[in-house]
């Protein structure tokens, strides 16, 4: 098995589950127990300080969202760039904590490398290939700067950039302008 951690899912447009339409995933770990994942765009209308005030008594001076990372229950979850926080490194230059002083030294500044979650999505063992397989969801290496861009178009600018990928293989996607009248 070839693990896809450090994958991003875009999820197909036929993927009509409400949990996960339109969504950017990002898999946080993968292996023969099943994958551990996070959605990327899915801001909840919450803020991390809101939360924190129920949470902890540290100051928290970031006003960073907190996203809904999936349907399933859990702690608190960070991506974020700062390696001496990490319980582990997702991809070069993301790494993930639940860890309680991670989160104390991450909230107490207001950064632009970091994305906090309540919830995740998780698959079983063998699941996630199955829905890959059937066409459910799209694999793309993640970048630093597609996990901590805005959530907005995140689903649009991805899938785009993978379906000019694998149509047209020798276009180079740099080179195509947004409006392409301009041509």
């Amino acid at each position: 098995m070839k693990s896809l951690q450090g994958q991003l899912l875009i999820s197909s447009p036929q993927l009509t589950d409400p949990n996960f339409a339109r969504s950017v995933v990002l898999i946080v770990q993968h292996n023969e127990e099943g994958a551990l994942g996070l959605i990327l765009n899915r801001p909840l209308e919450t803020s991390m300080q809101d939360v924190w005030e129920q949470v902890s008594e540290a100051p928290c001076e970031t006003d960073a969202s907190l996203y809904q990372g999936g349907p399933c229950e859990g702690p608190l979850m960070a991506v974020h760039a700062q390696e001496s926080l990490a319980q582990m490194e997702v991809v070069e230059g993301v790494y993930f904590s639940t860890d309680r002083e991670a989160f104390e030294e991450l909230v107490s500044h207001d950064r632009e490398d970091a994305k906090f979650f309540v919830g995740h999505a998780g698959w079983s063992p063998g699941q996630l290939e199955e829905e890959i397989e059937s066409g459910a969801w799209l694999a793309s290496p993640a970048r630093p700067q597609d996990v901590f861009s805005s959530a907005e178009d995140l689903w649009t600018k991805l899938r785009r950039a993978i379906s000019l990928r694998t149509t047209f293989p020798w276009l180079d996607p740099k080179r195509i302008p947004d409006d392409p009248t301009v041509n």
